[in-house]
């Protein structure tokens, strides 16, 4: 079978992109490195990154949609067999891990950039709302309309990532006590 230069390409960035990946582990590059540095630690040409990612900037995107993905097929395994309550606990269990630290602080990185320039970061956008897509159903299953299901999903994701960016800026003063408060205020 040929491939057309597409798909080659595409396959392409894939493999750079699982090379960056096992490079970092569950860290991101700083904003601070060079896409030269980046390459040196990669094992792989700043040209390569430069064509198949456009900047650093898309670089990250990249790493994080794929962190993000893997990360949601574990927390997939939760929402199947618990509540809300049990993915809401579980999300915030796995972003404040002392190592998810680089990976926050790229999350708040990215997002402020595609605020100025959306059209260029378009798949890390569309991605976002995958978290409130399970919370969504896991409400509905529980026996909340779909409107009122996704609102409290919309609500609890969004307190989530603002209290993600308090621990950021203010490391140590949320806690599991912020969750708590999360939860009771989606029982009114």
């Amino acid at each position: 079978m040929i491939l057309s230069s597409s798909e080659r390409k595409g396959d392409a960035r894939e493999r750079l992109l699982a090379r960056l990946l096992d490079a970092f582990d569950e860290a991101l590059p700083s904003p601070e490195v060079s896409l030269r540095e980046i390459a040196a630690r990669a094992e792989t040409s700043h040209a390569l990154l430069r064509y198949h990612f456009g900047s650093l900037s898309g670089v990250l995107a990249a790493m994080l949609e794929a962190q993000r993905s893997r990360d949601n097929k574990a927390l997939f395994k939760t929402a199947e067999q618990g509540t809300f309550d049990d993915l809401v606990r579980a999300i915030w269990r796995a972003y404040t891990r002392p190592e998810q630290l680089s990976r926050i602080r790229g999350f708040f990185h990215v997002v402020g950039l595609a605020a100025y320039r959306p059209e260029d970061f378009r798949e890390f956008i569309d991605s976002l709302d995958d978290l409130t897509k399970m919370l969504a159903s896991l409400a509905e299953r529980e026996g909340f309309g779909a409107k009122e299901a996704l609102t409290m999903a919309t609500v609890a994701v969004a307190a989530i990532r603002g209290l993600l960016l308090q621990e950021v800026l203010t490391p140590g003063v949320h806690s599991e006590d912020a969750v708590a408060l999360i939860l009771r205020m989606r029982k009114g």
